[in-house]
């Protein structure tokens, strides 16, 4: 017993594990600015590292290796990430950190047409950026063919171009994705809304319990004394911060 209580002892003074963090190019909640990382959720998650004392850089990578990291490698902090049933199977998530609108875009003027051709709607071809949760929304709303591309701009360069007729995408980041190919805001209409996103923090399988807490700790911190209301309102002037602190998926394993 006393062995036990040693070894129990000794596992909490440990230092936790270093993590690895990385994000995406997803304006205005996530991307690089002159090679350092910028946006909204990195404002939010350097606050927290301020506050837990941890200055791990973060990584901007592309979509499709953060996710892999994240599938992959114990001790990984990715953000931000959409919640589903399928995610909360591989990953533990805090948050939420915002809340989008999953929309269905075309070209500007043709949202009308598209919406009286019913349920033929679903057999025209959708884009939708690879490995994210848009894709998964436009499958789970039955349409038979995503198109899928390495990035959100690359979409949106497809839908003006008239590669396809729709785009599948995140309210919030439409007009920035619009503006880093240099389009007006307007190019775009949205047709329908399919579905509200939460978006999380999200630790891979084996990142330590005590680690999560201390994210969460200070996440829930923040969301109670404004903090994070004052940076998620300067960003997303429009939208309302989300108040609520959750932890879903995974349980952690202990130190």
């Amino acid at each position: 017993m006393r062995i036990l209580l040693l070894l129990i002892l000794l596992s909490l003074a440990l230092p936790a594990a270093a993590l690895s963090i990385f994000t995406e190019e997803w304006p205005p909640i996530t991307f690089q600015r002159n090679g350092v990382a910028d946006g909204m959720a990195v404002e939010v998650v350097r606050e927290i590292q301020a506050r837990i004392h941890d200055n791990t850089a973060i990584e901007v990578v592309p979509w499709a290796r953060g996710y892999r990291e994240l599938e992959s490698t114990p001790n990984v902090l990715l953000f931000t990430v959409g919640r589903s049933d399928a995610r909360e199977k591989l990953m533990t998530l805090i948050g939420p950190v915002a809340v989008s609108q999953t929309v269905l875009l075309s070209r500007k003027g043709e949202a009308g047409n598209l919406l009286a051709l019913g349920t033929a709607l679903y057999s025209r071809p959708v884009g939708a950026y690879r490995g994210s949760i848009f894709a998964d929304a436009a499958a789970s709303a039955g349409f038979v063919e995503v198109d899928l591309a390495p990035t959100p701009q690359v979409s949106a360069q497809k839908l003006l171009g008239g590669r396809y007729d729709l785009w599948v995408e995140g309210g919030f980041v439409v007009a920035s994705v619009l503006k880093d190919i240099h389009q007006p805001p307007d190019a775009v209409e949205v047709v329908r809304v399919l579905e509200s996103l939460e978006l999380y923090l999200a630790f891979s399988r084996g990142t330590s319990a005590r680690t999560v807490r201390r994210w969460y700790d200070a996440l829930a911190a923040m969301k109670k004394d404004g903090s994070f209301r004052r940076i998620y309102n300067k960003w997303l002037p429009r939208d309302t911060a989300p108040p609520e602190m959750r932890q879903l998926g995974l349980t952690p394993q202990q130190p």
